[in-house]
């Protein structure tokens, strides 16, 4: 009973840490699109003893806590790499996993109640839909479905994703809009063009990405959305343990960079 207690009275003093820290963070220059690349489940698992399925339902966990918190900053828009197009390479029973996986989730977010009713989410699924089971594309139609009226913020789910695929289609569409409204002859693609045929058109501008586990690249995700303007960054925990405190230094470093930008405009006015 004691132990219990002291249980809870952590978990109490946790939550009010971490509430504090969220308002102080608040006050400061806020991401508008923050995304993230969920890596290293499998190696959590493998680190854990557990079965490789564990550690991807940890890392489902682990996106509900980043995406609460996200929300709680207000931050407009989250965008997550939960499938890429290559991870059908992998076994058949680990991507049967994570397709039932994704299928569940997808259900729980969809019900009355839960985070995205909760914020007001609108959520998307982003990828090509095609080689996924039709049962996860049912899913995917229910939940988007059941959010497209929502509009205080933004969860794009990145499902049998690819930037290339991404940027290949929207290119093949911008050329065939431009077709049927001038002469074949002059046919001139822009880059807002592009960028409006784009699988994350009306998300906002991607001001942060993260990839977590220690590895250092960016494994074909949102690569036309990486502006100069756009912070990389790469964080040594696995997703499953990402949490607050490996976000909050990544949000300290965009409000540094925020202020040190619009100093010498203070600077000039005084």
């Amino acid at each position: 009973m004691l132990l219990r207690c002291l249980r809870w009275i952590r978990v109490k003093i946790t939550q009010r840490a971490q509430r504090f820290l969220l308002r102080v963070l608040a006050s400061g220059p806020i991401p508008q699109h923050v995304a993230f690349v969920m890596d290293g489940n499998r190696r959590y698992a493998r680190r854990h003893q557990q079965a490789i399925h564990e550690g991807h339902s940890e890392g489902f966990v682990a996106l509900r806590r980043m995406l609460e918190a996200c929300l709680r900053l207000d931050i407009r828009c989250v965008s997550a790499y939960a499938f890429a197009m290559d991870n059908f390479r992998r076994s058949p029973e680990e991507v049967d996993h994570l397709m039932k996986l994704a299928h569940e989730k997808l259900m729980e977010m969809s019900l009355h109640g839960q985070i995205l009713e909760e914020y007001g989410v609108r959520l998307n699924v982003l990828g090509n839909r095609s080689l996924l089971p039709d049962y996860v594309q049912e899913a995917i139609c229910h939940v988007e479905s059941v959010t497209r009226h929502n509009n205080k913020a933004i969860l794009n789910i990145c499902m049998s994703y690819s930037s290339q695929d991404e940027m290949t289609t929207a290119v093949e569409s911008a050329v065939r809009n431009s077709l049927e409204k001038s002469d074949p002859d002059i046919c001139e693609i822009t880059e807002h063009d592009i960028s409006a045929q784009l699988m994350t058109a009306g998300s906002p501008p991607l001001d942060i990405l993260i990839r977590t586990s220690g590895v250092k690249r960016l494994s074909d995700f949102l690569l036309w959305q990486c502006s100069e303007d756009t912070q990389i960054h790469f964080s040594k925990a696995y997703w499953p343990e990402f949490g607050l405190l490996d976000f909050v230094p990544i949000l300290l470093d965009y409000q540094r960079k925020i202020w040190r930008q619009r100093l010498p405009t203070r600077r000039l006015r005084q």
